[in-house]
């Protein structure tokens, strides 16, 4: 009767301690979603902050392909 509540309880612990190194990966993951996020966000708001001189330095390196830079 001991032996079999000591391994139901020692089966609880492990059970317990796997649910809790298997959260950290999701934090991980979810904290890197949020990163890539970030990171697509500064990319389109960088885009659209200078788009303008993006088009100017496109438009000039086509001229300078075409030859008359």
């Amino acid at each position: 009767m001991l032996k079999n509540l000591a391994l139901r309880v020692l089966v609880a612990l492990q059970s317990i301690e796997s649910k809790v190194k298997d959260e950290e990966g999701q934090t991980l993951a979810e904290y890197g979603l949020i990163m890539a996020v970030i990171a697509v966000a500064v990319v389109a708001a960088a885009a659209v902050a200078f788009r303008q001189a993006i088009i100017d330095a496109f438009t000039g390196a086509t001229d300078c392909l075409s030859g008359s830079c």
